[in-house]
């Protein structure tokens, strides 16, 4: 999907290009606090652990080394999840533009429902939040002796590609009437496709200024990751559901589809009963 997305630069260039300049300003703002953060950390290294002066230097230096790489990279995936939820917030009119010009060219209409100022703030409040969260649980699994590297990069990628998953597609989900409980059930539905598209995204933001670069692509490739959840298809047609309903562009309710036991029975008709004709002899009339 996140390929997908980077084909709405062919369609709406103008506003993809638009998309670019928050995501610019605040790359900006958190580059720049990463590398203060790196020129600092061996200092901060030393200081937390002065209980290692008296060790030989090898294994003071492999324990230093070793805090000092899971803090640099969970300071990254930090950054990573701040980055989204700040540009998401500053870039709102950028991205809505983005978000209503995909829609129209992926299914033909806009969902009526406004995403919204506020609440892209308090979705971006939470992002952080359980950010932080992935950012311990990556921290702690970096100190792990010998394999805590690896395993802690992959920790920290699979937790942050679930987070900028849930982040991203929530626009298109909430356009459409849904919660928070109801987009979670979604994703989860979903899991290796939301999964596989929020690893891929994180994947891009490691890269130097890939996350200015992808984070429009971001942006439609997740509105086009909820119109194949919700198997929606364009105007005037239809794609089945996997109960078995179909759904339009006007027609997009997640609902299920009714049970068997729900449809109300058709009304029961009184049996007609059919009346005998009067004998044919009849006696005759006594006035004849």
């Amino acid at each position: 999907m996140l390929v997908r997305g980077l084909g709405q630069w062919r369609r709406t260039p103008g506003a993809m290009a638009l998309g670019l300049i928050p995501g610019a300003v605040v790359g900006l703002v958190f580059g720049g606090a990463l590398v203060a953060w790196g020129f600092a950390l061996p200092d901060l290294v030393d200081a937390w652990t002065p209980f290692a002066d008296d060790w030989s230097p090898a294994w003071a230096g492999l324990l230093r080394t070793a805090i000092g790489v899971a803090s640099f990279g969970a300071a990254v995936l930090l950054v990573i999840v701040s980055f989204t939820a700040v540009t998401l917030v500053i870039g709102e009119p950028f991205y809505d533009r983005i978000w209503r010009a995909t829609e129209r060219s992926a299914i033909g209409t806009v969902p009526d429902t406004d995403y919204g100022f506020w609440r892209a703030v308090g979705d971006s409040v939470r992002l952080i939040l359980r950010g932080i969260l992935a950012a311990v649980a990556a921290w702690a699994v970096g100190l792990i002796p010998l394999v805590g590297g690896p395993l802690g990069f992959v920790t920290g990628v699979t937790l942050t590609g679930w987070l900028l998953a849930d982040e991203l597609t929530s626009r298109a989900l909430s356009a459409r009437g849904l919660d928070r409980r109801a987009r979670r059930a979604i994703i989860s539905a979903n899991r290796a496709r939301a999964l596989g598209f929020g690893v891929a995204t994180q994947l891009c933001f490691l890269v130097p200024l890939g996350a200015v670069a992808v984070m429009p692509a971001a942006v439609a490739g997740s509105t086009l990751w909820a119109h194949a959840a919700l198997r929606l298809a364009p105007a005037g047609t239809s794609a089945s559901r996997a109960d078995g309903r179909t759904l339009t562009a006007g027609d997009d309710d997640p609902t299920p589809a009714p049970r068997l036991s729900d449809t109300p029975a058709p009304p029961r008709t009184a049996p007609v009963v059919e009346r005998s004709a009067p004998p044919a002899n009849r006696p005759a009339d006594s006035a004849r």
